[in-house]
């Protein structure tokens, strides 16, 4: 069960260009402003800019569904004929993240946040 897609990622190369284009177009600061990661939240959405992400396969943003049993999901997806491009990681307190890539090419995003 999901709790609906809340976050994308964009894979950008000049963090900084993407961030002041991100800055203008939402309306709002970075919340996250880090070298490996820079987070806005706008409209109830989360939107990732990763200088990491083309080197982990991301070929265009990555839409990350949040559900309640990351595994399980990403087991599920994987039966049904997804490839893992980036297995479960821990992105800190106990987040976790993965992504696959499905038959056609498309890039699906897994996010579960931790155990309250």
């Amino acid at each position: 069960m999901t709790d609906g897609l809340k976050t994308i990622i964009y894979p950008v190369k000049d963090l900084d260009a993407a961030k002041a284009l991100f800055s203008a177009l939402l309306g709002v600061a970075p919340y996250v402003d880090e070298p490996y990661y820079v987070g806005f939240r706008a409209a109830e959405q989360e939107i990732g800019l990763d200088p990491n992400g083309h080197a982990k396969g991301m070929t265009g943003p990555v839409p990350y569904w949040h559900v309640a049993d990351l595994r399980g999901t990403l087991a599920a997806l994987l039966a049904a004929g997804a490839e893992t491009l980036h297995d479960v990681q821990d992105v800190g307190g106990g987040k976790l993240i993965a992504f696959v890539k499905d038959a056609d090419g498309n890039l699906v995003g897994l996010t579960q946040d931790p155990a309250a």
